[in-house]
């Protein structure tokens, strides 16, 4: 174990009321696992953390941990939180260097088989858990490779591929089988799988970017933040200003892979104060640090030009407490309207699922577009299950993760 590991591992004061395991939304045993890092037990931490998880190296690197487990940890109020996600990243690293396997639970096969649609982290810890519990399962993925948005929705400089591909590898040695280049709607139906398998599971993501419904959207030059990172099918922004709308994590990657490719000036606008954005603190900081701009308590009311963006149209904010509302609401400022000059505007205010896909499926929906699960991750029709983005869950990795360990939980139950 390197210095600086072994520092970052004894600054653990091992609490035994978890305060970390209550903010990890995978639940995590933390101070059991740094414990036995300490003792230089690698494989005995990495069986703790897969009890619960099966992204160690992937999670460790990218999941918001100051509002999560950090947040949450004793260390915080004396000083700074023990440095989990790097201890996290660690063992994992490990565990893919030295080979150790990610235990089954059981050996006994249980001969049911089910049928997961996308190779996100709910569809892939969906897979883990039903494998280690005797399940047959086979992912369906509309791309080459697995890993949704963890390949096509994070930039490289947060998360490189070669973790991914090694993280992915791992759960694939549990017996998992995948089905490349199969996206339901076009070469596969929700019928046909639910004929052929005992569960269906939906996990594709909702990665289509919400729109503001605002005079200009539909200009060019006006793009989906959602889209410009799956895809990675960018403008030349070389010498241009680009306006990100939004205060996510979508908004900070966005912005900082903008400027990363040469526009003149990035600025995110944001309609609330820099307290209230739901992005983690240490990506806002590094975008400050890469040059990115930011306009907090504005709102852009209009895209102005004549095919393409030239300019647009800006009001400022005030925070007010409404009746009902647990947070102050950003209400616009009536005549403090200003005009910028912007060559492209980058919408980053949210995502949903794919319309033209979720509405084919013949499942009932929420009212913003979700597909509607029960308590038990069950939609409309008996036997087929959702999850992940697609569900509505929180959307973080790790918030996806564990609705994919639910809901293999629940499918287990349902099948048992």
């Amino acid at each position: 174990m390197n210095e600086e590991i072994k520092e970052k591992a004894e600054y653990c004061l091992n609490c035994k009321t978890k305060p970390c395991q209550t903010g990890c939304p995978l639940e995590n045993d933390i101070p059991l696992f740094i414990k036995l890092l300490k003792e230089e037990k690698y494989q005995e931490a990495y069986d703790v953390l897969c009890k619960t998880t099966v992204l160690q190296p992937i999670c460790g690197r990218i999941c918001p941990h100051q509002s999560q487990c950090q947040g949450s940890c004793t260390r915080r109020f004396k000083g700074n939180s023990v440095s989990i996600g790097d201890l996290e990243a660690y063992v994992g690293d490990i565990a893919i260097n030295n080979d150790f396997p990610i235990y089954k639970f059981t050996e006994e096969k249980k001969n049911k088989k089910i049928a997961i649609v996308g190779g996100g982290p709910a569809g892939i810890s969906t897979a883990a858990m039903l494998v280690r519990n005797g399940y047959d399962v086979v992912i369906y993925e509309k791309y080459r490779k697995l890993g949704g948005i963890l390949r096509h929705g994070i930039p490289a400089f947060r998360l490189s591929e070669e973790v991914v591909d090694k993280t992915i590898n791992k759960i694939l040695e549990l017996g998992i089988e995948v089905e490349y280049e199969k996206e339901l709607g076009k070469n596969i139906t929700l019928e046909e799988l639910e004929q052929k398998y005992d569960a269906v599971y939906l996990s594709f993501g909702a990665n289509i970017s919400s729109k503001m419904g605002i005079e200009g959207e539909e200009k060019e030059g006006v793009y989906g933040g959602n889209e410009l990172l799956e895809y990675n099918n960018h403008p030349d922004y070389t010498g241009k200003n680009v306006a990100v709308i939004g205060g996510g994590n979508v908004a900070m990657d966005v912005s900082r892979t903008v400027k990363r490719r040469g526009a003149k000036e990035v600025t995110v606008i944001y309609r609330r104060a820099e307290e209230q954005m739901p992005s983690e603190k240490k990506e806002i900081a590094d975008a400050k640090k890469e040059g990115v701009k930011f306009l907090f308590q504005n709102n852009i009311v209009r895209i102005i030009g004549d095919n393409s963006v030239k300019q647009i149209e800006c009001v400022k904010t005030e925070l007010i407490k409404k009746e009902g509302e647990s947070r102050l609401s950003p209400v616009n400022i009536e005549n403090s309207n200003y005009l910028m000059d912007m060559d492209y505007v980058i919408m980053a205010v949210g995502a949903k699922a794919d319309e033209k896909i979720v509405t084919k499926l013949g499942l009932e929906l929420t009212n913003r577009g979700y597909i509607k699960i029960d308590e038990n991750y069950m939609t409309s029709k008996r036997g087929v299950f959702a999850g992940g983005d697609l569900g509505g869950i929180r959307s973080t990795v790790a918030w996806a993760s564990r609705s994919g360990r639910k809901a293999a939980e629940a499918i287990m139950k349902f099948l048992g």
